[in-house]
C-alpha cells in the first residue's frame, strides 16, 4: 500500500511546499496538464501525491483517507476539534506564516487589549441591548480563545468574504481574521489589539491518526529521515 502524502493543489503554498521537499531530496511534481489534479513523487519509494485544497487536507487526516499533509496549523486548528487527538504535526516548514488577530476600528481610541475589548463589550449590550458582533471565518478557534479571555458579550457572526468590509458594512463591530503584514486591516482602518495574536500559524506537515498505516511504514520513516523528523 502507498503513502498518500496531500499537498495544496494550486498557488503559491504549492510552490513553497514542493520547495520544501526539494531541497531535502524528495521531488514533487504535477504530471498531465496544468489543470489535472494528478502528480508524483520521486526519491523515496512507495509515495503517492494527493492535489487538495489546503482546506480540504484537515477533513481527509482526520477521516484516515491520506497519510500525510501539509496545511495551515490555522485550518487544523478550525476544522478539527481536538485535533491533537486525530492528527500529529510532523514538521513545521517555515512559510506560510499567518496570525490570527483581533481588531478594531482605529477610532476606539480607548480599546487596546483584550480586557479593553471585554469593558467595551459589557457596555456596548447594555447601551444597544444587543452583544457586540465580531466577524470572522474561524469561529472554533474565535469561540475557545475568548473563553479563555473571559469575555462573554459578543456574538460571532460568519464572513466568508473579505472580513475587514464587515465593519464599514455595519455588520460586525469587530474582526478576528487572519493577517501576514496587518497591512490590509490598516487600510480599512482596524487596529489589531495589543498581546500575542491568537494563534501563529505557518505551514506545518502533518501525519494522520485514523489512516492505516499497515504497508506504508517504510515510505514514513524514508520521508522522516529525509526531513530530519523522529519517527515515534
Amino acid at each position: 500500500m502507498s503513502l498518500k502524502l496531500a499537498v495544496p493543489s494550486k498557488g503559491r503554498l504549492q510552490e513553497q511546499t514542493f520547495e520544501w521537499f526539494a531541497a531535502r531530496g524528495i521531488t514533487l511534481e504535477r504530471t498531465g496538464s496544468g489543470r489535472e489534479y494528478a502528480g508524483q513523487v520521486l526519491g523515496v519509494e512507495g509515495v503517492e501525491l494527493v492535489l487538495l485544497s489546503a482546506g480540504e487536507i484537515p477533513r481527509e487526516l482526520a477521516a484516515g483517507r491520506i497519510h500525510m499533509g501539509v496545511t495551515g496549523q490555522d485550518l487544523i486548528a478550525e476544522k478539527l476539534p481536538a485535533w491533537q487527538m486525530q492528527v500529529e504535526p510532523v514538521a513545521e516548514m517555515g512559510f506560510g506564516h499567518a496570525d490570527l488577530v483581533l481588531a478594531v476600528p482605529a477610532f476606539w481610541a480607548d480599546v487596546d487589549s483584550i480586557d479593553d475589548l471585554d469593558a467595551v463589550a459589557a457596555a456596548f449590550r447594555k447601551a444597544h441591548g444587543m452583544r457586540l458582533r465580531i466577524a470572522t471565518k474561524y469561529h472554533n478557534i474565535v469561540r475557545e480563545y475568548l473563553k479563555r479571555e473571559g469575555v462573554a458579550d459578543y456574538l460571532l457572526v460568519d464572513s466568508q468574504g473579505a472580513t475587514e468590509g464587515t465593519i464599514k458594512n455595519l455588520t460586525a463591530e469587530a474582526v478576528a481574521d487572519i493577517t501576514s503584514t496587518g497591512d490590509t486591516l490598516r487600510a480599512n482602518h482596524l487596529k489589531v489589539l495589543d498581546g500575542p495574536p491568537i494563534l501563529a500559524s505557518q505551514a506545518t506537515l502533518f501525519a494522520s491518526k485514523a489512516a492505516d498505516w499497515s504497508g506504508a511504514g517504510a515510505a514514513r520513516a524514508a520521508i522522516l529521515q529525509r526531513i530530519g523528523a523522529t519517527n515515534d
